[in-house]
């Protein structure tokens, strides 16, 4: 099944630079969001190696080497980020969240690790297929927190899983599920999510097509004053040939 892209990144209404990037790589049936951790030191350089090291997967792999190639990619980033950080002096942290969507052979596969969030839109439905890494989401999960009241938490920006962080390994959860014909996936950085709801999301998706609706959402979120680094990748399953 092929499909169509469009990604687009902003500093914001608030920032003077841009520590998201993202990998668009339509003809390896591979996508990627990679956030550099606010308040972090060096975070655009985290994201830049995600990125950049993603960008770097051959061509020729098949769907469950491309998988694990994503997951050893990310785990060698992890080490090198650490290993930079221990070199900044004790507390220094380089870190990055990432969301990878891969499409292969009629099959979608979602890779995650803090915040930046994968959303798959189905017969004009919206739904979040990932879950954040977030001490808000554990709020949440507890029943300690309402789900409209996590973006406007005062410590709503505070993550609890990234590429870089303290902890030995990294993981990186995953969902996967079947292709679908007009199956539109979005993924972005929080600087979207935080800055614009899912049912505007959802109708901005629902109207346009992957190119119009990346402008749009990024758009969208510019008028509402974003705060941070907002970066949007859509992506459109369009027909029955093999992605």
């Amino acid at each position: 099944m092929q499909c169509r892209s469009r990604a687009v990144t902003h500093p914001g209404t608030r920032r003077d630079h841009n520590e998201d990037m993202f990998v668009a790589r339509p003809d390896l049936g591979l996508w990627a969001v990679a956030d550099g951790a606010g308040g972090h030191e060096a975070g655009e350089v985290a994201s830049e190696l995600i990125a950049s090291t993603l960008q770097t997967i051959p061509a020729t792999l098949s769907a469950e080497e491309m998988l694990t190639q994503v997951r050893l990619r990310i785990s060698a980033v992890h080490a090198a980020l650490k290993e930079t950080a221990s070199r900044k002096g004790e507390g220094a942290i380089v870190a990055s969240t990432v969301v990878v969507l891969i499409v292969r052979h009629g099959y979608f596969a979602c890779l995650w690790a803090g915040d930046s969030r994968g959303y798959l839109m189905r017969g004009g439905t919206l739904q979040r297929i990932t879950r954040d890494h977030s001490l808000v989401q554990e709020l949440v999960d507890a029943g300690e927190l309402a789900e409209h009241e996590a973006e406007n938490h005062p410590r709503a920006n505070v993550i609890t899983r990234a590429v870089g962080d303290p902890a030995e390994l990294v993981e990186l959860d995953k969902v996967t599920g079947k292709l679908e014909p007009g199956d539109r996936f979005l993924l972005c950085s929080d600087g979207l999510s935080k800055a614009v709801d899912d049912a505007t999301m959802a109708a901005i998706l629902h109207a346009g097509g992957s190119e119009t609706a990346a402008d749009a959402l990024l758009a969208a979120a510019l008028e509402r004053a974003a705060a941070d680094n907002v970066t949007v990748v859509v992506v459109e399953a369009t027909g029955d040939d093999e992605a």
